[in-house]
């Protein structure tokens, strides 16, 4: 079968590789369309945990192509997705709800061979049905989903709190469909690009700031601040915008050896909450719940449809910041 391997750091081609036989409890998933989340460039550039070689991909949809043994309540054909999150189950973390952290962490695309590729093999248990009425093209949006759950989750957040989030690319005005409905009073959105200003406007945000216009928010304070850019020098300077009692939630992914600074006496003297939301926990099946009802708008978040073998070169070239979600089509 053809995939887009990373063989090593800044080194991705498209290559025929043996297809993925299901061992005992897998099925194998013909994938149709795939999401490029900033964890692939992430791993594209060396920056993530993952080995190489690799193929990447852990957002993705498809159709059963053929199942293993011991595989019941599927068939053949059936249109599906999957959560990609590779938890031993066995762990104290798995036993206690925090799946995430399981000392054994792995997931499909980051630890192992994932869905950029014509094939991809998954456990039955992690597959889920999608409707007739769903889209490939969205049902490859319930993995990022899942951890826009998981960060409201971890984030708590009550009705009525101003929130001020950095970043509006696909992520990010995710983070704003769902902030808005969990009932944030205030929804401040600063971004790069003023057409991602306007969509997070149209879809929730109660005021836009461009980078450049960040003077407006001087002085400004608020109950909520997040991260969705993963750039460390837009993180530091956030904590200025902390307000007292306020929290701070880290969902960006940042290269593994950043560090920020941060002064350890605010922390204390204005009992600030600081989080970390790490991928999917357990999340997969709500988030398919909020998109299966047509909660989030997501469709108008991709930007481009590439090809598998046009990937290689977008990987390697300058991010465009006008992009929002960038999907590869493989059949």
């Amino acid at each position: 079968m053809k995939a887009l391997v990373m063989e090593q750091p800044h080194v991705a081609v498209v290559k025929e590789v043996p297809y993925p036989a299901p061992k005992p409890g897998e099925v194998v998933i013909e994938v149709v369309q795939v999401g490029i989340c900033g964890t692939d460039f992430h791993i594209f550039e060396g920056e993530f945990l993952s080995p190489y070689p690799i193929i990447p991909g852990h957002e993705f949809s498809g159709v059963i192509h053929e199942l293993g043994a011991g595989v019941e309540g599927f068939a053949i054909g059936d249109r599906v997705t999957a959560d990609p999150s590779l938890f031993c189950g066995k762990c104290r973390y798995c036993l206690t709800n925090r799946g995430n952290q399981c000392e054994n962490w792995g997931a499909l695309g980051n630890t192992v061979d994932g869905s950029m590729a014509e094939y991809v093999a998954v456990p039955a248990r992690n597959v889920v049905k999608i409707p007739d009425d769903m889209s490939f093209e969205t049902a490859a949006f319930v993995e990022p989903m899942a951890c826009v759950v998981h960060a409201m989750n971890r984030l708590q957040m009550r009705a009525g709190q101003s929130v001020l989030l950095f970043g509006a690319g696909a992520m990010g005005l995710q983070l704003v469909q769902s902030l808005s409905r969990l009932g944030a009073s205030s929804l401040t959105v600063v971004d790069v690009s003023s057409r991602k200003l306007e969509l997070a406007l149209a879809l929730g945000a109660t005021e836009a700031v461009f980078v450049n216009e960040q003077s407006r928010l001087a002085g400004r304070t608020f109950d909520v601040v997040v991260d969705a850019t993963g750039i460390p020098a837009v993180i530091e300077k956030a904590f200025a915008y902390l307000g007292k009692t306020a929290t701070y939630l880290q969902f960006g992914v940042t290269p593994k050896d950043a560090s920020i600074r941060v002064n350890p006496f605010d922390i204390y003297h204005k009992d600030w909450t600081i989080l970390g939301s790490m991928a999917i926990n357990y999340t997969f099946l709500t988030a398919f719940d909020w998109v299966k009802e047509g909660r989030i708008a997501l469709e108008p978040l991709v930007s481009k449809v590439i090809t598998l073998e046009e990937t290689p070169a977008f990987l390697a070239k300058p991010k465009d910041p006008e992009l929002l979600k960038v999907q590869i089509k493989i059949r």
